[in-house]
């Protein structure tokens, strides 16, 4: 994608970051959380990189995917997801950091005066604690995560509740995201798409749901606003 494209829809001046694989590698914590569940109930464990496969589309989904298929059932998926989130919520900051890049991009927007807001597939309480926590250091004037209030993504609705809640019209806007899922969520809230490279899911997988601009680096972000 040119640059000029984007321009046409007039200054960007708020960018929605999903959080896991875009703003912070959480996939260790992920892992580790659910496999001590699998290694409790006797299942096979898997390696911490298989993970990147099994997130993306909210937690339930992640314990289906890791589960084995014919222990896949209902009533044991409903019992591993409270297991894993109780172990996730002991450890869910052991190893997980800002990717590289990250802090310096998050300076230079914010000196820019682009506002931040997140919108992630994981549950709300997690998604407040990492930015409180790990992203405290910058302002994030909407931290949306999943709820009975907003459903995950690629449901538009907590993309443009943010849209709608920070003045702004949707031209203005990026979604930034690492998968397939942030893609859709940014077709279906006509805001313009920006796919990163370095988080969990494949530059083709980013590609093949309508990705407008592929960001390779962190400093490739911030070269969209910084015309």
């Amino acid at each position: 994608m040119k640059k000029s494209t984007l321009n046409q829809t007039g200054r960007i001046k708020a960018i929605i970051f999903d959080l896991d694989g875009t703003l912070l590698n959480t996939l260790g914590d992920i892992g580790n959380a659910v496999n001590q569940v699998l290694f409790n109930s006797g299942y096979p464990t898997h390696p911490l990189k298989r993970y990147g496969s099994f997130v993306g589309d909210g937690w339930e989904m992640l314990i289906k995917r890791a589960l084995p298929e014919f222990e896949s059932t209902h009533e044991k998926v409903k019992a591993c997801v409270e297991e894993s989130l109780m172990a996730y919520g002991k450890t869910w900051d052991v190893t997980t950091a800002p990717y590289a890049g990250i802090p310096e991009l998050l300076d230079d927007l914010t000196q820019k005066g682009i506002q931040l807001a997140v919108l992630s597939n994981k549950p709300h309480v997690f998604t407040r604690q990492y930015v409180d926590k790990l992203l405290a250091a910058w302002t994030f004037e909407k931290v949306i995560g999943v709820s009975s209030r907003f459903p995950r993504k690629p449901d538009p609705a907590g993309a443009l509740s943010i849209v709608t809640e920070l003045n702004l019209d949707r031209k203005n806007c990026l979604l930034v995201g690492d998968s397939g899922v942030d893609m859709q969520t940014a077709a279906a809230a006509g805001i313009f798409s920006v796919g990163v490279s370095w988080g969990f899911k494949s530059e083709a997988e980013l590609m093949e749901n309508g990705c407008r601009f592929l960001a390779r680096h962190p400093r490739d972000v911030f070269s969209l606003v910084a015309a």
